[in-house]
């Protein structure tokens, strides 16, 4: 997709939101309903047994992360303000690639400009840490386009497995994927080392010990932002780059020339600043909400259609299956069904794979929680894979929910009530890899109603504001 037509899909895109009603966003039954299903009844307000299960979902003083033997650094407080330095820095970033980076509102940038992507460039402080810059507010765009949606970063301390797949077990390990991806930072290891040692030495070596000498070129070659990461053969590039390598591992080049130390070297530094980010991560949490100041007593809390949606929620919508404890998910893997769509005007990701690779992959990476970089291995990786995870994601909270642009992995449901009646029609019947896990529901379209009421009932106030900006 080219400019032109980025700019074309924008105006047609403003033009049918100034001629939807304002009723149809609150429309609940958006894929159709049977008129079975309108002629079921609602539920009442919950049960003395409905209210002990709800209780399972909230907390008195909702627990903040549990510690992370992968990270001994995870509640240091000067870990944590360098890694919000490093959330806001664009330094680590190569080249932006695709032409749809047109120095728009939408992009971050101009094509073939550097410099340009943070992790707050899609982790959006203001809007939840998500993407809602975007077009469409589905899928990212920094170098490249993505192909599954940005999550939010809210109360991921709580997640040991991370990613819509699990393809990264520790934040630590994590910022390895997007700065070597092409669609996102399109950057390397060795370039944003060689960045930490040039803008943040004193700042690292107060919280980790001495960098190694990342200026001698001599041992470690220097990279600009240019030539870092990907130089793919084509425009619009991949997920997985289609040309020549620069600063990572399989690059045939800079990284891999250096000694088998130095290059340990090298990626300690990265999963220092995954450390660093890790503790400042772990301070991002949605925080109370009004359904745990009904759990606790105040009645007045909640509405009478919340309510009624509370009971569901733990009742005939089967929700609390997967969405359980204080943090509303299991952290568990599952095949909904969902048959791909098209999102960001081209884009359908046919074919993925989901936790069956990701795991995987995770399980195989010499960065994981049980190799030479995690400060303790607490066995959070599963041994091995089975089909049962083929096209399964993982489970997200629905803690601040409300406030997402879009909904599933690939962001392709738009608002709370598509969600609700796609797990109301138990999700598609083909288009997806792996087995299905979900049945239809008995739910009215009251009911449905009923429970996108209540799951407004569980945004918060969010982080501290001194963490939404670069310290």
């Amino acid at each position: 997709m080219r400019g032109a037509d980025l700019a074309l899909a924008r105006r047609i895109a403003s033009f049918s939101a100034a001629l939807l009603p304002a009723w149809a966003l609150a429309t609940v039954c958006l894929g159709g309903c049977s008129s079975d299903a309108t002629n079921q009844p609602s539920s009442g307000a919950p049960t003395a047994a409905e209210r002990a299960a709800l209780s399972t979902l909230s907390a008195p003083t909702l627990p903040p992360p549990g510690p992370d033997a992968s990270n001994r650094f995870a509640d240091n407080a000067q870990a944590a303000a360098l890694g919000q330095r490093f959330f806001f820095e664009t330094a680590f970033s190569g080249k932006l690639l695709d032409g749809d980076d047109d120095g728009s509102d939408n992009t971050l940038g101009m094509q073939g400009q550097t410099g340009k992507v943070a992790c707050a460039g899609c982790h959006v402080p203001s809007a939840g840490f998500l993407d809602n810059r975007t077009l469409g507010e589905e899928i990212s765009l920094a170098a490249g386009w993505g192909r599954r949606r940005t999550p939010s970063l809210l109360n991921v301390g709580q997640v040991k497995l991370l990613m819509w797949d699990g393809r990264h077990d520790a934040l630590y390990n994590q910022p390895f994927g997007p700065l070597e991806s092409p669609v996102e930072m399109n950057s390397s290891r060795l370039f944003a080392a060689e960045q930490v040692f040039a803008l943040y030495r004193a700042d690292y070596e107060t919280v980790f010990g001495a960098l190694p000498p990342l200026d001698d070129s001599t041992r470690f070659p220097a990279l600009d932002a240019t030539l870092t990461g990907c130089q793919p053969s084509t425009v619009d590039p991949v997920p997985t780059c289609n040309g020549t390598e620069h600063g990572m591992p399989g690059d045939g080049a800079e990284f891999d020339g250096l000694s088998a130390a130095d290059q340990d070297a090298v990626s300690e530094v990265i999963v220092n600043m995954g450390k660093a980010l890790g503790a400042y991560e772990r301070l991002l949490s949605c925080g109370p909400s009004r359904f745990d100041r009904w759990i606790a007593g105040d009645d007045s809390a909640l509405s009478a259609s919340e309510q009624r949606g509370a009971a569901l929620f733990v009742g005939r919508g089967q929700c609390s299956t997967c969405h359980s404890g204080p943090y509303l998910s299991d952290q568990k893997f599952h095949n909904v069904g969902l048959q791909p769509g098209t999102v960001a005007v081209v884009f359908t990701d046919q074919g993925d794979q989901g936790a069956i690779s990701g795991l995987a992959a995770a399980i195989a990476d010499p960065l994981n929680t049980g190799g030479k970089f995690s400060d303790g291995d607490d066995q959070r990786l599963p041994t091995a894979v089975d089909d049962s995870l083929t096209g399964a994601f993982r489970t997200p909270s629905l803690r601040c929910e409300a406030r997402r642009p879009s909904f599933m992995h690939t962001g392709q449901l738009k608002s709370l009530a598509d969600v609700v009646t796609f797990f109301t029609r138990g999700g598609d019947a083909f288009g997806y890899p792996g087995t299905n896990e979900l049945m239809p529901l008995d739910l009215s379209v009251q009911d449905q109603a009923d429970l996108v009421a209540f799951l407004g009932a569980f945004e918060g106030p969010g982080p501290n504001a001194s963490l939404s900006v670069p310290p």
